[in-house]
């Protein structure tokens, strides 16, 4: 068997693991980055192709990089179709907005980690980890190119994705690591990229529309105004629906999709939940998707991937110039990416659980009542003025729906405890069991209110 000493290998070369092995390779380390796809395929993942925040990425990676796979920066806003009040609402989306054909941006970030230094080895599928007696992982046991490979390094970084099998072969014990983790925290998805033979009306916007049920949506994103990302999800702790059947479905219903052509197709699976309460363990971390560090309402997880990538990379750098690769050492990680994202992601998971305890006409009667500026504060940050929903003209229009937005006032109060509560992440490890407890609390508070059945 082959032995390769790297000082950090990171696994997965999406986006975490491209920005992850980018920062590390700018101070100078030896990094791997492990990529399970040939080179041919790299950078191929399902995703829904939009990107918020465009204007705002780490530079590990230079954004001139990734713009060239920037197909449509015209799209400002969301539009959610209704069909069960035969309403379209338009949403504002706040912040530099872009759809990307995700290939060219997956290739472009792994040629970004290329020249930064970074070694690329794909078909490359890792099958184990290694750990020392002490708990600290010390590499991982891989299949490169057919051939058996040990990778042996100070610290491994997990860009892996959604229910990465590194975190199934670690020994937590002892570590702070989340292990609270069920496939019925995720979602699983599939797209189809489709081409048109005439311009949508609808090339500034990102489509939305409900499916049967609460817990999924289509979704309709231009990446050009004849090329489209058409793609659905839902939410795993319901009935499994019909992915492919259920978009064609769609799509055959639909005058501007007649003659289309299907250029690709992919299904994945991806986080909506928290972020994991710890994503650190002594020689090990984790970033982007396989952390949770995705938008539990929207999705939307590429930003988090490279801002927690980066973050990643600082961190193991940081731990090895001190000689000290601890879950102590490496504890900064965590505040970082609360302090910057994490804490209004894990707000939004209120409103996901929310969802998940009413009737999909319930919840599109309420949507469809409501003031479509609060509906995008609630969906990208987090946080809004439910006080103003329920003023006299709101109140005439909501009827028969005064209930769930009763409800949702009373869970966006228990939301802002949660935000409240993440805001305050512990500094060190020392105050994170006592944090859980507090935060544990309010998420009973939350089941009670909105009768959901408990998510964690």
């Amino acid at each position: 068997m082959t032995t390769r000493e790297y000082d950090v290998v990171v696994v997965g070369a999406g986006t975490a693991g491209c920005y992850a092995a980018a920062t590390v390779a700018r101070e100078g380390y030896d990094v791997a980055l492990l990529e399970r796809k040939p080179e041919e395929e790299g950078g191929h993942i399902a995703c829904g192709d939009a990107l918020k925040g465009a204007s705002s990425f780490p530079d590990a990676i230079p954004k001139s990089k990734i713009e060239p796979a920037m197909t449509n920066t015209g799209v400002d806003h969301g539009r959610f179709e209704i069909p069960q009040e035969d309403t379209v609402l338009e949403i504002p989306v706040p912040g530099e907005l872009a759809v990307i054909d995700r290939w060219e941006y997956g290739k472009a970030v792994i040629e970004g980690a290329r020249e930064a230094g970074a070694a690329i080895h794909f078909d490359t599928v890792v099958q184990d980890v290694h750990q020392a007696d002490d708990g600290t992982v010390t590499g991982v046991r891989a299949t490169h190119e057919g051939d058996p490979v040990d990778y042996q390094a100070e610290m491994v970084i997990d860009g892996a994705g959604a229910l990465s099998i590194l975190q199934d072969k670690v020994d937590f014990d002892g570590a702070s690591f989340d292990t609270n983790v069920s496939y019925s925290q995720f979602c699983s998805a599939y797209r189809e990229v489709v081409t048109v033979d005439d311009p949508v009306e609808w090339d500034d916007a990102l489509v939305f529309k409900p499916t049967e049920r609460a817990a999924g949506y289509l979704w309709y994103f231009p990446r050009t105004d004849t090329e489209i990302n058409a793609g659905l999800g839902f939410q795993m702790n319901e009935e499994p629906m019909h992915l492919v059947e259920d978009l064609k479905r769609d799509l055959r219903n639909r005058e501007e999709f007649d003659g289309a052509t299907v250029e690709d197709k992919l299904g994945a699976a991806l986080p909506t939940r928290r972020p994991y309460d710890s994503a650190v363990a002594p020689g090990f971390v984790a970033a982007g998707d396989a952390a949770g560090l995705v938008n539990p309402t929207t999705g939307g997880g590429i930003g988090g991937a490279a801002y927690s990538g980066q973050y990643a990379g600082e961190q193991a750098v940081a731990a090895i110039e001190d000689g000290d690769v601890s879950e102590d050492a490496l504890w900064e990680y965590n505040k970082r990416v609360m302090d910057h994202f994490g804490a209004r992601f894990a707000t939004l998971d209120v409103y996901n659980i929310f969802v998940t305890a009413y009737d999909i006409d319930s919840l599109m009667g309420m949507l469809a009542a409501l003031p479509a500026e609060k509906i995008a504060e609630g969906l990208y940050a987090g946080e809004t003025d439910i006080g103003l929903w329920l003023k006299l003209k709101t109140a005439v229009k909501s009827v028969g729906h005064w209930g769930t937005i009763y409800d949702l006032y009373e869970t966006k109060q228990l939301a802002e405890r949660v935000l409240a509560h993440y805001e305050d992440y512990p500094e060190t490890r020392a105050g994170f069991s006592d944090w859980q407890v507090r935060r544990d609390e309010i998420l009973d508070d939350v089941y009670e209110t909105t009768g959901a059945d408990p998510k964690y």
